[in-house]
């Protein structure tokens, strides 16, 4: 395959690059675009994948609903409590005090990867220039010596499985994640516990309104220990890092381990090459923002690619790529510093133990319930950005 016969060629075949993908041809139908996907081009070897819960915002919702890609299963969110273990301050967000119809959604990582390949499929009929290339041992292309008039980076990648390394922290944590069986819960309510080694958080699933997605941060040493602990001892080690707001944990399925930490790129553009999703950043799980700034990501490179690649020919010059992807990055900026900065802030934030800034978690988590503009303010950064 020749890698150079087209306007835009993006790398990946995760919900990043297919909602990139979409978008651009919803926008321009005759882009000439490649997608280089490592994935299979049978759903049925990717029904059994990644079956692990991810949250997406209500904007990035309103988002994937413009190319018909939101999955049927998902869980809402209507309200999140948030509190400290052991410690006095909490706060109570709810869908109400921001007149939407959710704060937010949990999807099963895998059910989003299918509605946007099926979305993406729909979209491609209507596509006569689009090359939806599906790589595997015997495809010859080399992906790093692509030519195209624009290559967009989105491979994404887990903290520790990329092959980039620029700015950022290694959290010295670990995600242990899983699905929870409890006695008693509200329906569509979301817990985030800070404890001294990071944020246990218990979030509504797709599974029905006893079974909730689980994500217990803490130090490696101590999460490997978890992890190799019997059910029953690890429910009762659960029960009392998180109280009885949901009554007894009863079961718990599918424990596995993600390593955290924070990977960005300074500079997201270079020349006629940009970096979108975890291949610009890669965050902490804190505030289940990493997906939904990738697709604020794809969605505004879109816009830029399809208003520029739909003009004449003569007015698509290299200088003008380069213009426009310099644009989108500064058009990032602000969206991507405040999204990094809170979640890297919130992540170191709340695992330290020192009685002033543990004193301060307290008194800003008062200061949310009682200052009602900061918190929606907080929540519509959470929620939709900034631009």
């Amino acid at each position: 395959m020749q890698v150079n016969n087209f306007d835009i060629v993006i790398q990946g075949g995760g919900p990043v690059a297919l909602a990139c993908a979409a978008w651009c041809l919803q926008k321009f139908p005759e882009a000439k675009l490649a997608l280089l996907d490592r994935n299979p081009i049978d759903d049925a070897d990717l029904v059994a994948a990644d079956s692990r819960g991810v949250a997406l915002s209500h904007g990035s919702k309103l988002l994937l609903d413009t190319i018909n890609a939101w999955p049927t299963e998902c869980a809402d969110i209507h309200q999140v409590h948030v509190s400290q273990a052991g410690r006095f301050g909490r706060a109570l967000m709810t869908r109400e005090e921001l007149k939407q119809d959710a704060l937010g959604h949990i999807i099963r990582y895998r059910d989003i990867h299918l509605t946007l390949r099926k979305a993406l499929r729909a979209i491609q009929k209507n596509s006569p220039h689009f090359v939806w290339e599906h790589l595997d041992s015997n495809t010859n292309v080399d992906t790093k010596e692509a030519q195209a008039r624009c290559v967009v980076h989105a491979e994404g990648g887990l903290f520790k499985t990329q092959d980039w390394v620029e700015s950022g922290r290694d959290y010295e944590q670990s995600a242990l994640v899983g699905l929870v069986e409890v006695e008693q819960v509200a329906p569509h309510q979301a817990w985030e516990r800070f404890t001294s080694e990071g944020p246990l958080a218990v979030l509504p699933s797709h599974s029905g309104p006893h079974i909730l997605n689980l994500i217990w941060c803490g130090s490696p040493a101590s999460s490997k220990a978890r992890l190799a602990l019997s059910d029953a001892d690890f429910l009762k080690s659960l029960q009392a890092e998180f109280g009885s707001r949901v009554g007894q944990f009863l079961k718990i399925q599918d424990r596995r381990l993600y390593e955290l930490g924070l990977n960005y790129r300074k500079e997201i553009t270079q020349g006629n090459e940009v970096w979108i999703g975890n291949a610009a950043q890669t965050l902490h799980p804190v505030a289940g923002q990493g997906l939904n700034l990738g697709l604020r990501d794809a969605y505004l490179l879109a816009e830029k690619l399809s208003a520029l690649f739909s003009k004449p020919e003569d007015q698509k010059t290299p200088k003008a790529i380069e213009a426009t992807l310099q644009e989108y990055a500064q058009s990032r900026k602000l969206d991507r510093s405040a999204t990094i900065g809170l979640t890297d802030f919130m992540a170191r934030i709340f695992t330290s133990n020192l009685l002033p800034i543990v004193i301060g978690r307290g008194l800003a988590l008062s200061a949310l319930q009682w200052l009602p503009s900061v918190k929606i303010a907080l929540a519509r950064q959470m929620m939709f950005g900034r631009r």
